[in-house]
């Protein structure tokens, strides 16, 4: 039986990996060369990229988790993260991304350890599934994700918004998530003027999903500093509110 995405999905039974090579290897297998082509040229960050669509990724990471101690999923994610090939780091983020594991810290320490080195949109934002689950663990972490706000890596500063996603999806939170979230809107007041279209993209989208949860506030945000986003930032973070 030839390999497809439809197998992949429902036979997640696959070895776990002896090491980050076989890793590699499993997802060499399925490489695409076409599909591959197109990725580098979607997404533009130089790398190797093997065209493995996500839910390959997923069936392959599924397996590997069955089988391996934490401590085994952080190496081989560090390891794969180090590969620099994109469905490796992909694959890296997934392995690490639970709501609940303990202990953490050498999770987060590694998610913090790679924020530096994003450089395009699908890594990060998958990495940073990663790292929400982590912070909404332990909202103490805010504290050095507040340091990337002022990064002058712009990849930074967009996680430490993309990262905190979490906040802005309560429907009724707890006093000390209240204030988290008044905390990263603070941020998000902050990266209003900056010219970046994946900073403004990355405060729109807080709005927009802060909308869906407290309209009033993502209202008030807007209200308040609206007029120094870019028109298309701020149509993207008021496209669901009530309008008139």
């Amino acid at each position: 039986m030839t390999h497809d995405e439809t197998t992949d999905a429902v036979r997640p039974d696959l070895p776990p990996p002896a090491s980050a090579t076989a890793a590699l290897a499993q997802m060499e297998a399925r490489a695409d060369p076409a599909r591959s082509a197109e990725m580098a040229a979607y997404h533009k960050a130089p790398r190797r990229y093997l065209g493995l669509a996500v839910p390959q990724i997923d069936a392959l990471v599924q397996g590997w988790r069955a089988a391996m101690t934490l401590e085994e999923r952080i190496a081989l994610a560090d390891t794969l993260w180090q590969s620099d090939v994109h469905e490796a780091r992909i694959a890296a983020a997934k392995l690490l991304t639970q709501a609940r594991i303990r202990p953490d810290d050498a999770v987060w320490a590694l998610i913090c350890r790679w924020v530096p080195q994003f450089d395009a949109w699908a890594i990060a934002d998958h990495a940073c599934k990663a790292g929400d689950r982590r912070v909404m663990a332990d909202l103490a972490r805010l504290v050095e994700v507040e340091s990337w706000t002022r990064a002058g890596h712009m990849w930074s500063r967009r996680a430490a918004l993309v990262v905190t996603l979490p906040l802005c999806r309560l429907n009724h939170p707890k006093p000390a998530e209240t204030a988290a979230r008044e905390r990263v809107l603070g941020w998000a007041a902050s990266y209003v003027a900056d010219p970046d279209w994946f900073i403004q993209k990355a405060v729109a989208w807080w709005l927009r999903d802060l909308s869906k949860h407290d309209p009033a506030r993502s209202t008030a945000f807007l209200a308040e500093y609206g007029s120094r986003m870019k028109p298309f930032a701020r149509k993207e973070a008021a496209r669901l509110l009530p309008q008139g």
